[in-house]
Formats: C-alpha cells, structure tokens, sequence
C-alpha cells in the first residue's frame, strides 16, 4: 500500500471540502440534535458525503466509519479501515467560530498510520502518511512538522478541553510539571502539539474514535506520542469504538 501515494491524492479533496464547509455555512446551516444530544448541520452530512466519495475512489477496498453513517460501525472485526470526522468541533462550526476541523485517519492492523485534517477557517491543513512525514500546508508553504527543532518549554503548556480541569487529570500535570493551560476544542489539538505550538494534552475516557484517529497518525508521525494513562498503545476498531483516557505528548517532552 503506498501510502503517500493514498494521501497526497487526497489533499486537494480535503482543501475543497474545506472550502465547501466555508460555503455553505455563509449560506446558512441548518441544524438538528441527535439521539447523543450533540448537534448537528447540513454541512456535517454534506462534507462527509464528499470526503467519503473521494476515499472511496482512491481506496475502494478500504472500508469506511464515519460520524455521520451507520456503515460498519457494528463490524468488530475490521483491522484495515477508514475512520471518518467530517466535522469535529460542530458547535464552533455552527456558531461561526475556527477550530473546527475535517478528518480522516487510515488504520492499519488497528493502528492509525495516515491522516488528513483541515482546519479551513483558520487555513490550516495538516497530513501525515509515515514516520517523518507529518506535514502542515499553510500560506502556500508545506513544512514537514517532523522536521521542526525540538526544544523544551518551561513552563510546559498542555491543551485542555476545558477550564476546569478534573483531579485525575491535575495530578497527570503535576506529575509532568504542567503549569499552564490552554482550552482548545476539536482535533486541531492534536495537530498544534505536532507542531510543537504546546506540549501536551490529557482527557479522561471521552468521544470515539474518529476523533482522535487522524491525529494520532499526525502527532506520532511527528514524533510525539499517544498513549492512556497507563502507558500503553491506543488501538482502534474496538467494538464501542470508543476511546479511553489520553495522554498527548510532543517530541519536546517525551
């Protein structure tokens, strides 16, 4: 399987439908609460009926799970598939504010080895198909966050999910000597540690696995880690498809 090959076809089709989100919300979402009492636009369904298509025409072989369908969902033994966000951050996206962002993670051997995610409004678009070969295109200009100089912050700034910040996730930062934080919603927090810009995230057991699948590849593949709160590998195509507690890390603290 080329993987390189796999994503760089897919990165335009990630930039359109970045602009495709931009487009439609202008024109003005509609909106509903679904059974999990998340919400959900339009836009959700109408960016995961494109990147969906497009996958399918680059990998066709490939299976695909998405937020958005019921496909494949109750199949636990996939161990070569797609995981699909179409939008992660949809309260930011219908409420006209940036982090949201568009995902997809490929899993091999229920391990995620590629990723795609754009952040359009705030024109950022990150990918990653190998060890070394995490990326972000912005401004014209593609930097290979891999290649980015690894030097240790003091004090060490970890993203959280919100202000308040739970006890079991207090004593993870204190045990790193985490002493600032910053709230960020969406994927866009695993890409901003790829890119070095903070050190770290922690979360207690939360969301699913196509949240997170396409940064993990991200992240790792730029020399940062992924792990739960005891040490070991997060692996994905779990029967709830759920994930477990997170430890993010950039390659300046690990």
């Amino acid at each position: 399987m080329d993987l390189q090959k796999i994503i760089e076809n897919l990165v335009d089709a990630f930039l359109s439908a970045g602009d495709l989100s931009l487009q439609l919300r202008e024109k003005g979402l509609s909106k509903e609460i679904k059974s999990d009492n998340t919400p959900v636009s339009n836009g959700d369904i109408e960016v995961n009926n494109f990147i969906s298509s497009q996958i399918s025409k680059v990998t066709p072989d490939i299976p695909i799970i998405s937020e958005e369908t019921s496909e494949n969902k109750d199949n636990s033994k996939l161990k070569d598939f797609w995981l699909v966000d179409p939008i992660d951050g949809t309260y930011d996206y219908i409420n006209n504010l940036e982090e949201f962002t568009i995902n997809a993670g490929l899993i091999i051997n229920n391990k995620p080895v590629a990723g795609l995610i754009n952040a359009p409004a705030k024109k950022r678009m990150f990918y990653s198909y190998g060890k070394g070969k995490s990326f972000e295109f912005a401004n014209e200009k593609t930097i290979n966050l891999s290649e980015l100089k690894s030097k240790k912050t003091e004090p060490l700034n970890f993203i959280s999910y919100s202000n308040k910040i739970k006890p079991e996730i207090q004593k993870i930062y204190d045990e790193l000597g985490v002493k600032e934080h910053t709230r960020m919603k969406s994927s866009l927090k695993f890409c901003v540690v790829a890119a070095c810009e903070f050190d770290g995230y922690v979360a207690e057991p939360r969301a699913y696995e196509w949240d997170i699948a396409a940064g993990h590849a991200i992240l790792e593949n730029a020399g940062g880690s992924v792990r739960d709160f005891n040490g070991n590998d997060i692996l994905y195509g779990k029967k709830d498809l759920k994930n477990p507690s997170l430890i993010l890390k950039s390659k300046n603290i690990i």
